[in-house]
């Protein structure tokens, strides 16, 4: 290890110019220690480059070679510059490489970042927007997207987009102002949240976030990042303000909503030092006794709230699996809900398995 290369770079360690010195004398170590009064374990590290020269063994060196102080000085120098460099070489390839696992001009777009080419530029716009010394950070599976070290389907990745999506969604909440969180507020909003779902999003859109934003809540609704696997998150700023974030990846009526009140739940929870991240797919995230219970918490207010229990079972009471397009636009009007809401549900219950042709009562969302 007494000389270090990388690509052009090489750094030379003063013990490798030792080595030479005891190779071309044909003496050994042990005989160089004694002329050095030093031990021959010193001047095997010295020689493999596994220490570095002190101010006295400058001086020894330069009496017993029969050289000046000042090369020694400057050997050592030149190591610890190029060596420097080679690190720094290493970690910016390094550092591009896990740029290139970001889908860069998803930042671009949202005008986060600037628009280049350059790779290291890149790396240095993520790293200022991420506010990380590394993008390493972001590929650490307890950074803020929790995930299981045992699930070997989560890759590099996944933990790297997914960790990226969040802290996005962060940053842009940190930036919004909101009232100070009122619960009460929040819980008196959900009826009117709720008859937004039969309307238009170019129309509910401005409402719904203004309406949270009066009860502390930051509304911010995210394209969908590639690899990412996040469908939703939320993060208190403190005890007064709250980011709910969603993807809007693959945005039925139907997943929207049930993503929102399942967020909205969250929020309701009021757990402030827990960052609750939702899946797309339920696989890879570290769940404890504590997250499970609050994730089957947030499931059952969604579903409560969008479609009411008892008029839910009476519903699937009635059509005894006999669920038809007219039953169902039926039902969805007497609740004050979309049709496709309720063909989520009943898919989700397992109802609606061999019955695709539903399918076609749900729409798509285009919002923002």
């Amino acid at each position: 290890m007494n000389k270090i290369e990388y690509q052009e770079l090489i750094a030379f360690h003063p013990g490798y110019y030792v080595k030479d010195y005891i190779d071309e004398q044909g003496i050994t170590q042990e005989e160089l220690a004694k002329r050095l009064q030093t031990t021959p374990k010193y001047i095997s590290d010295l020689v493999n480059g596994r220490i570095n020269l002190t101010d006295e063994m400058v001086l020894k060196l330069s009496i017993v070679f029969g050289t000046s102080t000042k090369l020694w000085l400057n050997l050592n120098q030149k190591y610890i510059e190029k060596k420097l460099e080679i690190e720094k070489r290493i970690r910016i390839d390094q550092e591009c490489e896990l740029a290139k696992k970001l889908d860069y001009k998803f930042w671009v777009e949202l005008g986060l970042v600037k628009a280049t080419r350059a790779t290291t530029e890149k790396v240095q716009e993520l790293q200022r927007y991420f506010k990380v010394s590394s993008l390493s950070v972001l590929s650490q599976r307890d950074f803020l997207v929790q995930y299981r070290t045992s699930v070997s389907e989560v890759t590099d990745v996944n933990v790297i987009n997914a960790n990226a999506w969040v802290q996005t969604a962060i940053n842009l909440g940190t930036q919004r102002n909101v009232e100070p969180f009122n619960k009460k507020k929040l819980l008196e909003a959900i009826p009117e949240i709720r008859d937004m779902t039969v309307q238009n999003p170019k129309d509910f859109y401005p409402r719904l976030k203004e309406l949270l934003a009066n009860c502390g809540v930051v509304l911010v609704l995210l394209p969908n990042l590639k690899n990412c696997g996040v469908n939703g998150a939320v993060k208190w700023l403190g005890k007064e303000k709250v980011v709910l974030a969603l993807n809007d990846r693959r945005k039925y009526a139907d997943t929207f909503w049930f993503a929102l009140f399942h967020e909205l739940g969250h929020v309701l929870q009021q757990r402030i030092k827990v960052l609750l991240v939702s899946e797309i797919k339920k696989a890879g995230l570290e769940t404890d006794e504590l997250i499970q219970r609050l994730e089957a918490e947030a499931d059952t207010f969604s579903q409560n709230t969008l479609i009411p229990k008892a008029e839910y079972d009476d519903f699937v009471m009635m059509c005894n699996r006999n669920f038809t397009a007219e039953a169902i636009r039926g039902f969805a009007a007497k609740i004050n809900v979309l049709p496709g809401i309720v063909v989520g549900r009943l898919q989700h219950d397992g109802y609606l398995t061999n019955q695709t042709t539903l399918n076609s009562l749900k729409i798509k969302y285009v919002i923002g």
